[in-house]
């Protein structure tokens, strides 16, 4: 026999859901005895005689009926019935308790009526059938979803979890977890981060502060995930102790995607919950941008956005369509990176007007001739070389499509009217110790010269110029994160250029709203500086990485700093100030003015430079350029003596 039941259980919930009208007829069927129940209850000497019987009968049919019809204007058999909720047991009473009314009208209609072949049940066996049909029904649904337990528990050992946070996201979270067809997690607790309902029960389980205790707390019950409501995620960042604990005794932390947004109302699936990864956890400041705002001024316009298919490109494609712009004409050298970018625009935002072109910005006559086709209003130039070693070695190439290809890209947005220009730049441009700073400080110095040109009469145009500087991005093509997790993947050793290391972080989608919310807000002239928080030692981003993998025995070197480096970035020149803007993360450095006419000839003189690949010449004439470019590591120190 339970065996029988055992196969008869699994055979049910290995199924997606039993027949809608085998439930209907479950329920008609529980009627149906209720209602010889109620007449055995009210009219024992209807069972004495045939006819009586057979009138009564004819009533409990009736009855059936009725019912039947209130089950499916409140939908109580539409419903999987092993994930019942109280909105369903509330939907059951008030089928119920409707068609006992309107069956105790028919009862007193057919009295009036006179009529003897059908015999309703009376008041009493109304209330008998009501309170034995409800009842039975809650039962029924109970019993299921508690075989449904059952069942699952039989499949595979599960998971015992936390869930951190017990407003709307936390509650959402663990019903989705009741809710699972395979039982992979079992629900021990919630941990609330702000002190609400200590000590209480939520659906079943205690609720437990986040103090001292918790991970204590966590061994006993044994927890080996801790599930995070998506409206804590920046309370966790924050808490950086508990973020410790957790990896150090293999706790794993599961988050929402980033790419996920949940309007806080709709059901949230612990389906959408993934493992955490070091951008996770990362402290930082939540940063608040007025997109649509942003959005209102980029909408029916026409946008360039050369590197394109870049971190930083692709991710401001991505912002920008959203808000419907007139055209977009996207361009970058990278043909393959670029043919991601077509097909994401076609399948996500087939009725944008989309141009992909594969080209150098330094190749002035294709440069112009997509200026003269599309005529941008806004131009975000993100194309450059930017990694430090490579261009400490190629120096030329930083001139050729840095420095070159900036005033390219600049000069035919004059030309051509553009309404504005945004150069994005870097911290490394700041007192810059290697080649790749140097040539994006010369950009700036150039972006900044031609706008001042434009506003004194100098130079025909209406084109306003933006500069923006900000750090390193996670998760950026060839950044140190990529190579810590490929690292980790092959079993170490990660290795770490300095234990001293210390660089600023940023999202890349933080960055890009930066950028654009700067772009916006920029009159022309202006070198913003973003608010990059609070900076990280390398090698703890390398410790936190291989605790997160649980991977073993992965080692770290330490390999010396490379050409170029600093230990420490700046976001400002010592010389230099900064004003505040409307945005508390955004400011505006106060930096040394150039004349244009000199910054046209340095630059100039240094391309012509660049066509000889002497390194030490062309890196002579930067340092004659920038004069706070001051080499370290490198072969370019002899420069400075």
């Amino acid at each position: 026999m339970k065996r029988f039941i055992k196969n008869i259980t699994e055979w049910y919930f290995t199924k997606k859901a039993i027949p809608y009208w085998c439930i209907l007829i479950l329920d008609s069927f529980l009627v149906l005895l209720s209602g010889y129940i109620a007449l055995f209850l009210t009219r024992q000497s209807a069972f004495s005689h045939p006819v009586i019987l057979r009138a009564n009968t004819w009533g409990i049919l009736i009855n059936v009926v009725i019912y039947a019809l209130a089950f499916k204007v409140f939908h109580t058999y539409h419903g999987i019935v092993r994930y019942s909720t109280f909105h369903d047991l509330v939907n059951i009473t008030s089928a119920t308790l409707t068609a006992s009314i309107v069956s105790y009208g028919f009862s007193k209609m057919f009295r009036f009526q006179g009529i003897q072949s059908v015999m309703l049940p009376n008041f009493y066996g109304e209330f008998i059938i009501f309170i034995s049909v409800t009842m039975g029904m809650f039962i029924i649904r109970v019993l299921v979803k508690f075989m449904f337990e059952l069942s699952r528990t039989d499949n595979r050992r599960s998971t015992n979890i936390f869930i951190y946070g017990v407003l709307e996201g936390g509650i959402s979270l663990a019903k989705s977890v009741f809710n699972q067809d395979v039982k992979r997690y079992a629900l021990k607790g919630f941990v609330s981060p702000n002190g609400d309902f200590v000590g209480q029960r939520l659906l079943g389980v205690r609720v437990y502060a986040d103090d001292k205790d918790l991970i204590d707390v966590m061994r006993d019950e044994d927890v080996s995930v801790l599930m995070v409501s998506p409206m804590q995620t920046d309370h966790i960042r924050e808490d950086q102790h508990l973020l410790n604990s957790l990896t150090d005794i293999g706790i794993k932390i599961m988050v929402m995607s980033q790419a996920e947004e949940w309007d806080g109302k709709s059901p949230l699936s612990h389906e959408r919950m993934r493992d955490v990864e070091i951008e996770d956890l990362l402290p930082r400041e939540k940063i608040e941008v007025d997109m649509d705002a942003i959005g209102q001024n980029l909408r029916r316009k026409k946008i360039l956005i050369t590197g394109a298919a870049g971190s930083i490109g692709s991710e401001m494609v991505h912002q920008i369509a959203k808000y419907n712009p007139a055209e977009m004409v996207l361009i970058d050298q990278a043909e393959t990176p670029m043919h991601d970018v077509r097909l994401y625009m076609a399948e996500r935002y087939p009725k944008i007007k989309c141009h992909t072109i594969v080209g150098s910005i330094t190749n002035k006559f294709f440069m112009e001739t997509i200026f003269e086709n599309h005529r941008p209003d806004y131009v975000l130039h993100a194309a450059a070389y930017k990694h430090v070693p490579m261009m400490e070695d190629n120096p030329a190439m930083a001139v050729q499509n840095n420095i070159a290809g900036t005033r390219v890209i600049a000069d035919l947005a004059v030309k051509y009217r553009t309404g504005k220009f945004v150069m994005i730049s870097t911290d490394k441009a700041v007192n810059p110790t290697n080649v790749m700073g140097c040539s994006k400080r010369i950009c700036e110095i150039y972006c900044q010269s031609l706008n001042q040109a434009i506003v004194d009469g100098k130079i025909e145009g209406v084109t306003q110029f933006v500069t923006t500087r900000f750090g390193n991005v996670l998760g950026s093509n060839g950044s140190v994160i990529p190579l810590f997790r490929e690292q980790i993947k092959k079993g170490g050793p990660v290795t770490v250029t300095d234990p001293e290391m210390v660089r600023y972080f940023m999202l890349i989608p933080e960055a890009c709203k930066l950028v654009l919310e700067a772009g916006t807000m920029g009159q022309g002239g202006e070198i913003y500086v973003f608010d990059m928080g609070k900076p990280v030692k390398i090698v703890n981003l390398a410790k936190r990485m291989i605790k997160l993998s649980g991977v073993k025995n992965v080692d770290i070197v330490f390999t010396g700093v490379r050409d170029g480096e600093k230990l420490y970035e700046e976001v400002l020149n010592n010389s230099e100030t900064t004003k505040p803007t409307v945005h508390p993360k955004i400011m505006i450095a106060q930096v040394r003015e150039y004349d244009y006419n000199t910054a046209v000839e340095n630059e100039e003189r240094l391309l012509k430079a660049s066509y000889s690949f002497d390194d030490m010449e062309i890196v002579r004439i930067m340092k004659e350029i920038v004069p706070e470019y001051k080499s370290h590591c490198s072969k370019y120190e002899v420069l400075d003596k």
